[in-house]
């Protein structure tokens, strides 16, 4: 196994104490997850910038605490909305626009950038602060999904590191410490809760509703990566995320449905052993392994009681009631341009759903549809990856 995008190497600088780090994604469910973790070890950073889509109001909460000299926002006209809401005494750089997200990225005082970015708007500020040399707690998996190739070479290049935040990444970070002959790896076990609808059929499926999609059992998410979570699509993408991070083929990347969410990953090895990590949900565990990284701190949250957990179980994820896992392992195995096309078709999809315009199981079927569309084509630049999904995006909402 070849790993293009590292775990810390030994022999790399880390960052001192305190940490300048700077939260793209801030006002989202991992940033304001990230920020629980920040504010409770106030010694450990320094808060260079927070960026917010839309979110006028949370965002206003978050820098009015922190004082960060820089924030983003996506649109001009809500700058004076937010200075509105800042003290007087309190005049940061306000930035506007994705490619503020890109300048935010590469700041020469920031230790780390956290990429928490919904969806393919990620992309260009994870490959900014890859060619910026930074290291990067990765959150948004759509960033290696659309262009890995672009930032294993950007890492390679720059020195730039990327810790993953995901749950299960993180859980595989941790599972592969210490094995440093990458030799003895058989293949890395994914877990996915799957979800409000585990044990459906696909014909039980047909009815369901936004609001059910959007009751995970385990975890509290974003609405889009709730959708994606109850579709396996977020499984799927994760394993297309794992191949980039670990060098891996997609055949040596299984998931298996785990309801508790007690094991987030696992690594088999060569000699049939399995090393998994294990912990009661919540993202505040990654984020602080990765920000504090290798540094562990407390956080004061409960703690894994094995006994009172009872059985845990596991199965195989089912095929026809959820194509969305295969068609992201299809997608990353029919080349680059594929997972660019999958992504932007699920994106749409998800949001013609969230605004109740389509049915549940249109979803993948738009997907699908999509992607038999489409004719494999180079993405060796960010501008082509990016054409490609605002392409994708306008014929899968034409299909609607």
């Amino acid at each position: 196994m070849q790993s293009y995008i590292s775990p810390w190497p030994e022999t790399a600088p880390k960052p001192d104490f305190p940490r300048s780090v700077v939260l793209l994604g801030s006002t989202g469910s991992i940033g304001t997850s990230a920020l629980k973790v920040v504010e409770g070890h106030p010694d450990l950073f320094q808060v260079l910038a927070l960026a917010g889509g839309r979110n006028i109001q949370r965002l206003a909460q978050q820098a009015v605490r922190l004082r960060p000299p820089y924030l983003a926002l996506l649109e001009q006209d809500a700058v004076p909305r937010l200075r509105a809401l800042l003290p007087p005494d309190y005049l940061p750089e306000i930035l506007t626009g994705p490619s503020a997200y890109d300048t935010l990225a590469a700041l020469d005082q920031a230790d780390m950038i956290l990429s928490a970015i919904v969806g393919a708007a990620g992309f260009r500020p994870t490959l900014a602060a890859a060619r910026a040399g930074k290291v990067i707690a990765l959150a948004n998996k759509e960033s290696l999904v659309l262009g890995g190739h672009l930032i294993r070479e950007a890492c390679q290049a720059s020195g730039a590191l990327v810790l993953p935040v995901d749950s299960e990444h993180n859980a595989l970070f941790q599972a592969l410490a210490g094995h440093g002959d990458d030799s003895g790896i058989y293949r890395l076990i994914l877990t996915a809760s799957g979800g409000p609808f585990r044990g459906r059929t696909r014909e039980q499926l047909r009815g369901v509703t936004r609001n059910q999609a959007l009751a995970h059992p385990n975890w509290s998410m974003g609405a889009k990566i709730s959708i994606d979570s109850s579709t396996l699509m977020n499984k799927g993408l994760e394993v297309i995320e794992a191949c980039h991070l670990y060098g891996l083929p997609a055949e040596q990347v299984h998931v298996v449905v785990h309801p508790q969410s007690i094991v987030h990953s696992l690594v088999e090895y060569l000699d049939g052993s399995q090393l998994a990590h294990m912990g009661l949900p919540d993202m505040q565990v990654p984020i602080a392994h990765c920000l504090c990284y290798p540094r562990r701190v407390s956080l004061g949250l409960e703690r894994l009681d094995l006994a009172r957990a009872g059985t845990l179980t596991f199965e195989e994820p089912d095929p026809e009631a959820f194509p969305c896992l295969r068609l992201a392992k299809e997608a990353f195995a029919a080349g680059a341009s594929h997972p660019v096309v999958l992504n932007a078709a699920n994106e749409v999809a998800v949001d013609l759903f969230l605004h109740e315009k389509i049915g549940y199981l249109k979803i993948p079927a738009m997907i699908e549809a999509a992607l038999e569309r489409h004719t494999a084509t180079a993405v060796d630049t960010p501008e082509a990856i990016l054409e490609l999904d605002r392409e994708t995006r306008r014929q899968t909402a034409d299909q609607q």
